[in-house]
């Protein structure tokens, strides 16, 4: 396992290896590990001179978008590796390509690409299962809204891990869901809508206890803009709850200082939004060399 106290391989893993193939479900977001354990094994393949060989699979919430704050390059992580947006339009074999170059990896890579994949797909496009890349990921809607749930999960909030609707939920005990869900609605994020709502989570953060927030659902995931959620419920909740939600606990998954600073400035989440889009106009030139699609 290379997702427990061991997340880099050890020499004796490696031993007798010709090549290592990766065939992992990557969900595209940046916070996702998959995509850190990929360029841990390049690093060290390349100091081997072992092959690497990337099984190329579907981003789940399509390649087209690319939204979100860009990771710091100090705050740089096993849940953040690479100067990325949030949602980032990348798949696996992509981000193999991306970080090979750009990170200086001197390792022999090969993508084998998928047939048939458009970058506009959405998972359920393209006629296959979904099986759960990990076990809160238990459907698509869960992956859509990920990206942006996942931004302040690091905070004293429950996601809905535990429950049958993991990231569809965002709720604590000291939470006002009608305030919550109403002070949301009042910012008109395409795509989406809240709902007060309460549940008890059975696994994970506040198992057992009574949780009160907000039900996301999406209207239209084309218009959807994730990671702007995200900001939206982690100014929202600092704004709030400032004695309750701890801010810097979001730190590792926003991931950018300036986006942080903003929200503890009090700015609004629309001019933080804007904020992002010379990084992600910058983004989009530099990923298009290693897109396969």
């Amino acid at each position: 396992s290379l997702y427990s106290s061991t997340r880099r391989p050890t020499p004796g893993m490696l031993d007798g290896l010709d090549a290592i193939v990766v065939d992992l479900q990557d969900v595209g977001a940046r916070f996702y590990t998959y995509s850190t354990t990929l360029a841990y094994l390049m690093e060290l393949a390349a100091e081997r001179g072992i092959q690497i060989f990337v099984l190329d699979r579907p981003n789940p919430v399509n390649g087209m978008a690319v939204q979100g704050p860009m990771l710091d390059i100090e705050k740089r992580s096993f849940t953040g590796y690479w100067p990325l947006p949030v949602r980032h339009g990348l798949t696996l074999g992509e981000f193999a390509r991306l970080i090979k170059a750009e990170a200086g990896i001197a390792v022999k890579l090969t993508v084998i690409p998928m047939e048939g994949y458009r970058r506009e797909f959405w998972y359920d496009d393209t006629g296959l299962p979904w099986l759960p890349p990990s076990p809160n990921l238990t459907s698509v809607t869960a992956a859509v809204l990920y990206p942006g749930v996942g931004m302040v999960e690091g905070a004293e909030v429950s996601v809905g891990r535990g429950t049958a609707t993991p990231f569809e939920l965002v709720g604590a005990p000291w939470i006002d869901g009608q305030h919550l869900a109403a002070e949301l609605e009042r910012l008109t994020l395409p795509g989406l809508s809240f709902h007060a709502a309460e549940f008890q989570p059975v696994a994970s953060r506040y198992a057992g206890e009574q949780c009160r927030g907000v039900r996301i659902e999406v209207s239209d995931r084309d218009a959807l803009d994730t990671p702007a959620m995200g900001l939206a419920l982690a100014a929202t909740l600092y704004r709030l709850y400032p004695q309750q939600f701890s801010l810097d606990k979001t730190s590792g998954n926003i991931g950018n200082q300036a986006t942080l600073d903003a929200i503890r400035a009090g700015l609004e989440p629309g001019e933080i939004i804007a904020s992002w889009r010379e990084t992600l106009n910058t983004f989009h030139a530099r990923r298009k060399p290693y897109l396969l699609y």
